[in-house]
């Protein structure tokens, strides 16, 4: 007979790593030197989180873009959005691989929607300020904020399972009754 709905037993392994490809793609977004913001062919101005460079071939200069409040403001939300990511992976991990601790996984969801305020808000300001700090061209926010945005949504989707799993705890621990589609008569 077939089974239905999620394979919660699953949700216990899947979630975690679902939070770990979201810290890995905020670490790539954090970290790159380049790929925030290029200009539409790429060959004269381009930015990270952290810098920006102008020029042509192999005569660049970079500055940084931690001058402006605004940059250190998206850093400092960025950072401390992954940090308490990293907090939330580790409670999850524990809460859900090690033993099975349901009153944990609500506290997870919570940490998770914090950490999407503070990204959604790191990652609106970025394009709004960086806008009116150049004024000429054309451009295009590329890999590296498209990775930001990525651990952002995973984060909104991992934080609506956490606060979501406390109902299925039955199924959780592979105690409930299998359901099935069809049932004889």
């Amino acid at each position: 007979m077939f089974r239905c709905g999620i394979a919660y037993p699953r949700c216990r392994w899947i979630v975690p790593l679902l939070l770990l490809f979201a810290i890995i793609f905020d670490i790539i977004a954090i970290a790159a030197t380049s790929g925030w913001v290029e200009d539409k062919d790429a060959k004269s101005h381009y930015a990270s989180m952290w810098s920006q460079c102008r020029g042509r071939n192999d005569n660049w200069e970079c500055k940084s873009l931690m001058e402006f409040s605004w940059a250190q403001a998206v850093a400092a939300l960025m950072i401390i959005g992954l940090i308490i990511l990293i907090i939330a992976f580790i409670i999850s991990c524990i809460a859900l691989c090690c033993t099975l601790n349901i009153s944990l996984l609500p506290v997870i969801g919570v940490l998770l929607f914090i950490t999407v305020v503070l990204q959604f808000i790191g990652l609106i300001i970025y394009p709004v300020r960086f806008n009116d700090l150049i004024f000429e061209g054309h451009y295009e926010y590329t890999w590296a904020y498209g990775f930001g945005w990525g651990a952002t949504i995973l984060c909104i989707g991992c934080g609506i399972l956490f606060c979501c799993l406390p109902r299925y705890e039955d199924e959780l621990t592979g105690l409930a009754k299998t359901k099935y589609i069809y049932t004889s008569a």
